[in-house]
């Protein structure tokens, strides 16, 4: 019997190509386990020479030579990276410290103008306070310095309020003054504070004296606003920057305290008297401190 000749060549070849296979794929094995020691033992003797002195001119320092020589650029980029980051290291700590005294110098800075602020304050208050005594001193009269603390939050009146009461001696009745002038008179009073009716009220008056022409008037608040001379007549001797004093003769106010100056004098559009207002000598918008005086002064004679 005949057989088919792809039989035959399969009998033929097919167990030889199998062995062949089988050989050429452990000799590719045993060709990567062989490059992969020979790498093994130049790696291995490459670290020894660099662990390890070598004898001037031994032939082995050379492979060695070429390795520094090749690991040269990147050590010098390493260290060239490392001295950059302990720079940069150092300028942050530089200056997160930089920041910090900034912030305390800012703080202190704060606090001394806090204290030239308060400083300056007080100065200006032992000032304000030494006029006030100067005052007291000329008068020969008893008296008392008291804090304004607040106004008349009705707006029905021109008022203060002091922060000196019954406990300090004070009465309704007594005369308040500024190192300026006349300020207004006492209407209530508490254990520890008072009320004072300011010149500008309506319902406050002061007799007065015109020291150039020695007439007398009253100088009360305008109902409009302002500061008023009344019932001076037309024929009456008084002129725009004459100084008004008080008279004494109102038992409420010492003689010869500056009230204000006339600012201003016209004829009424009808009667006798003469329109005169009167520019206050003392703020009544800037008081802070006021003199309150605890004995009412007695009435002096018209003594022109």
């Amino acid at each position: 019997m005949t057989l088919p000749s792809s039989d035959i060549e399969r009998v033929r070849f097919g167990p030889s190509s199998a062995f062949s296979a089988a050989f050429s794929g452990r000799r590719s094995a045993a060709r990567r386990n062989r490059l992969l020691l020979i790498g093994s033992v130049l790696l291995l003797v490459s670290v020894h020479l660099l662990s390890t002195g070598v004898r001037q001119g031994d032939l082995s320092s050379r492979p060695r030579g070429i390795l520094m020589e090749v690991m040269y650029p990147f050590d010098a980029a390493m260290a060239r990276m490392a001295r950059t980051a302990r720079r940069i290291f150092r300028s942050y700590l530089d200056l997160v410290g930089v920041n910090q005294e900034n912030q305390r110098l800012k703080t202190r800075l704060s606090q001394l103008d806090l204290l030239e602020a308060r400083l300056a304050e007080m100065e200006a208050d032992n000032q304000r306070l030494s006029q006030l005594l100067e005052v007291r001193r000329a008068l020969s009269m008893n008296a008392v310095a008291a804090n304004v603390i607040g106004g008349d939050a009705t707006g029905m009146s021109r008022t203060i309020l002091v922060d000196r009461g019954e406990r300090s001696g004070l009465k309704p009745g007594l005369a308040v003054l500024s190192e300026q002038g006349v300020v207004g008179k006492l209407i209530a009073v508490s254990r520890d504070s008072s009320r004072v009716l300011l010149l500008e009220d309506h319902n406050c008056a002061a007799d007065v004296l015109d020291q150039r022409s020695r007439i007398h008037a009253i100088v009360a608040g305008a109902v409009d606003d302002g500061v008023v001379l009344k019932y001076v007549q037309r024929s009456e001797d008084v002129k725009p920057g004459d100084r008004l004093v008080t008279s004494g003769l109102d038992g409420v106010f010492p003689r010869g305290l500056l009230v204000g100056t006339i600012n201003q004098v016209r004829p009424q559009s009808s009667g006798l008297f003469l329109d005169v207002r009167v520019a206050p000598a003392a703020n009544f918008r800037q008081l802070e401190q006021v003199l309150v005086l605890t004995e009412q002064p007695a009435r002096s004679s018209d003594q022109n």
